[in-house]
């Protein structure tokens, strides 16, 4: 196989749901068995650090002496973890508290040129030495749009903003060295500025001038989950190359967008990614997995999926013999394994080539409101009774990872009466079917109780490979959810009594939520309901 410097996994533990120590090391000999040489663990601020109680106050942060653990468990089986902390942006959590709003210049941005936003990054150095043998640290600084356009612009005034950014990277490299520990950092920001707000650019080049500011020390990591040609990424490679500094590749398995993995989806972006990286010598690979939105898709699920990546970086592209190997090296089928993100397949989506997720957008579907029924209604009715008889069938061929099915399965129940619930209702509401809708209100019933099962099951996956912490945000989506659907049942029975004249919400009528989004639901919170949440 190709020789690379680290060829690793970087586990989101920043989005609710914080890995369990045992479950993090059952992670670990996996990807050793795989091949995997090391692990980032990604961590906004879900550790503890001295004399800073409210870092990471109720969101299952790490110990200081779990992380010890952890480091201490990879060392012993060869295996190389870091630290992927923030520097600058996605301190979502953080900014929410009191204790830190004179450090945050714009949404989730801290403040650049404020000596408390360095006095608490010297912190998060200082802890990440004391834990990790390792002296490897990405140090984030992604994806932060308005940086310099918020309470530094108050202070300040306007300034060049790919200045600005430059100069605080130098201020945080300089207390990375100081620790000795050498960065690594995410690339959009230096491309985002130059390039209009756009990160991939086949053709892309940044100035020589801000090529330059660059510390010298610092090394760039491409990150890249979305793109099929290989083009691509062999522009943006050596657009990166320019820089003349160590080029780092982050990848992604689809693990952000709802209850199920994408693998399918990751597996036809990664094969041209990892072809650019064999054919440009990518010396490092990290594969991303993130957890969007809630941490709802176990990150077990995409176990196939990691190894054929990490086969593609081998050179070997065949997949059936990727199939046939994995089989016999990780002790159960490649097929059976992968077939959790079939909950998400339907006709307009017959296998995984595009990311919508309709098990999670069906589920929140408002069965009065209904943003994804004109979408719904265009498509031939999903399988989901199938799915959970597949899943229900699969349970005792995947061994230590049933517990997976069982949730699917679960959820596919709820959703083969939950689904097209809304449809039908409003369907026989206009047509003043009242025995239709009496007939409706079992089928309401009937899913109250299959979204309870669902719960149980998502209960025991979450606490069974994430800290407590975090898990309340599922508790109040899914109690919503119920209270929302008793709701709707009780109208429709009061309407059918007569103590309603009309249900105000089925004279609305439905309009397409978003024009070629499909069933797709990214952000609960903004797309739960058309009001203020």
């Amino acid at each position: 196989m190709k020789d690379f410097e680290r060829f690793g996994v970087m586990i989101d533990c920043s989005r609710n749901g914080v890995m369990r120590v045992e479950q993090m090391k059952k992670f670990m000999v996996y990807l050793q068995k795989m091949g995997y040489n090391c692990i980032g663990i990604y961590m906004e601020d879900t550790f503890e650090i001295n004399g800073e109680p409210y870092f990471g106050y109720q969101r299952g942060r790490y110990t200081q002496e779990e992380l010890k653990e952890i480091d201490r468990y990879a060392v012993s089986l060869g295996m190389e973890v870091f630290p992927c902390i923030q520097t600058l942006a996605h301190f979502t959590a953080l900014v929410r508290r009191p204790q830190y709003s004179d450090i945050v210049d714009v949404n989730d941005i801290l403040l650049i040129d404020e000596p408390k936003t360095y006095a608490l990054i010297e912190k998060i150095f200082a802890t990440m030495a004391e834990c990790f043998s390792s002296r490897i640290i990405n140090i984030g600084m992604d994806e932060a749009h308005l940086v310099g356009l918020g309470r530094y612009l108050d202070k300040h005034g306007f300034c060049n903003r790919e200045e600005l950014l430059v100069k605080h990277l130098n201020k945080v490299v300089e207390i990375a060295e100081k620790y000795g520990f050498k960065p690594n950092m995410w690339s959009d920001m230096f491309f985002r500025l130059e390039n209009k707000g756009e990160y991939y650019v086949k053709d892309a080049h940044i100035s020589k001038a801000t090529r330059n500011t660059v510390p010298e020390s610092i090394e760039l990591v491409y990150w890249d989950y979305y793109n099929l040609e290989k083009a691509m990424y062999n522009g943006m490679l050596l657009a990166h190359k320019e820089f003349d500094r160590k080029v780092w590749f982050a990848g992604g398995v689809w693990t952000w967008h709802g209850f199920a993995p994408f693998n399918t989806y990751s597996l036809r972006r990664m094969k041209p990614a990892m072809q650019s990286v064999r054919e440009h010598d990518i010396k490092n690979v990290i594969i991303t997995m993130w957890g969007d939105d809630g941490k709802e898709c176990s990150y077990f699920s995409v176990l196939p999926a990691l190894y054929a990546i990490r086969k593609y970086a081998g050179g070997e592209f065949d997949i059936d013999r990727i199939k046939e190997t994995f089989n016999t090296d990780m002790g159960m089928s490649f097929d059976d394994l992968s077939a959790l993100e079939t909950i998400n397949w339907y006709i307009d989506n017959p296998s995984g080539e595009t990311v919508e997720n309709p098990c999670k957008a069906l589920l929140y579907n408002d069965c009065f409101n209904g943003q994804y029924d004109v979408e719904l209604a265009k498509w031939q009715e999903i399988p989901f009774g199938d799915y959970a008889k597949r899943f229900n069938a699969l349970k005792s061929n995947v061994g230590e990872f049933a517990y997976l099915f069982e949730m699917m399965e679960r959820l596919c129940i709820c959703l083969d009466t939950k689904a097209y619930l809304g449809i039908r209702t409003r369907k026989a509401y206009q047509s003043g079917d009242k025995n239709e809708m009496s007939r409706l209100v079992a089928d309401y019933e009937q899913t109250l109780k299959s979204l309870q099962d669902f719960r149980d099951a998502f209960y025991d996956l979450w606490h069974r490979e994430n800290k407590a912490f975090g898990w309340e945000v599922q508790e109040i989506r899914l109690g919503g959810l119920a209270a929302r659907i008793k709701a709707c049942a009780q109208q429709v029975k009061d309407y059918i009594n007569g103590h309603l004249e009309m249900i105000e919400e089925l004279e609305e009528p439905i309009l397409v939520f978003a024009e070629g989004r499909k069933l797709s639901m990214d952000c609960y919170r903004n797309e739960i309901t058309m009001n203020n949440l």
